[in-house]
């Protein structure tokens, strides 16, 4: 799976003031991301607001950015939830075949067990025709999936070649890299810690901050994977505040206060999130200024 190799971003979906979808605004995102060396990007990934589209609007979404990259970079969907006949449906009855792999989020709310998430992904790893990457995110889902549970899926279904690792737990990315098999890929899903992972072993990261910084935080990331450390470590340094800003009050608010700075799209999110404060949006504005 090379095409994960590097830095994916999970692309926000942009909203005009009445909150409708900017299309415009989104394909000016994809073509910014391809234009600054990112590698590829995850469609309706977590960031992306999917919880408050339409379905309607979903596919709508989708069209717009596979028209937009228009084959230049690998795409990856995001198929998840805490219904497993319900993703497990939604991956039988989706058209697959603009997307490398599906990225599925472990089970929100439900708190299963680690067997109960080891048989949600058997289920999903059934039914997918394509790669699965496993994402952990426990401040979101409230529920870690242990290193233990990644390890035994990797082991036991081929299809499961990755894991999106956003527990913030340096010590349990280094364990699954350090047990995991030759072609499973550890991908960071926390932008403070990606470069750290990286140089541990991981393959790269799915960013936030990443859309906003592609050239550099891309960039970061390439120098860690070749080793120059000291290169790597200077570009982390200089975008390390405004990583700590983008998610001071909850993603994807933070990003879209960048974005809007970049003149990508505004800042407008849905209910029940709210935009950046004045406070916050200034913040990123002289971040942004001084960059």
């Amino acid at each position: 799976m090379i095409e994960l190799l590097g830095t994916g971003v999970a692309l926000v979906t942009p909203f005009k003031e009445d909150k409708s979808i900017d299309f415009e605004g989104l394909k000016r995102l994809v073509n910014f991301q391809i234009d600054h060396g990112v590698n590829y990007l995850v469609v309706l990934g977590t960031t992306g607001e999917p919880a408050t589209l339409t379905s309607e609007e979903k596919e709508q979404v989708k069209e717009t950015i596979i028209k937009a990259n228009n084959g230049r970079l690998p795409l990856v969907i995001g198929i998840g939830g805490n219904n497993t006949m319900a993703v497990v449906q939604e991956i039988k009855t989706s058209d697959l075949s603009a997307y490398s792999a599906i990225l599925s989020v472990s089970p929100y709310y439900n708190k299963p067990t680690q067997e109960g998430i080891y048989q949600h992904f058997k289920a999903i790893s059934e039914a997918s025709p394509l790669p699965i990457i496993v994402y952990n995110v426990p401040g979101r889902t409230a529920k870690n999936v242990e290193a233990k549970t990644i390890l035994r899926l990797a082991n036991d279904f081929k299809n499961i070649v990755a894991v999106k690792e956003a527990a913030g737990d340096l010590v349990q990315a280094m364990r699954l890299i350090q047990h995991k098999p030759k072609d499973f890929m550890v991908i960071s899903g926390d932008d403070m810690i990606a470069l750290a992972m990286v140089l541990a072993g991981g393959a790269g990261v799915i960013s936030v901050i990443g859309q906003g910084l592609p050239k550099d935080f891309s960039e970061m990331i390439q120098q860690g994977l070749k080793g120059n450390v000291a290169k790597a470590n200077e570009l982390h340094y200089k975008v390390m505040d405004c990583i700590d800003y983008i998610f001071e009050e909850g993603n994807p608010a933070g990003i879209k206060a960048l974005l809007k700075n970049l003149g990508i799209c505004s800042e407008n999110v849905r209910l029940p999130l709210v935009n950046a404060s004045y406070d916050l949006q200034q913040k990123i504005t002289n971040f942004a200024a001084n960059y």
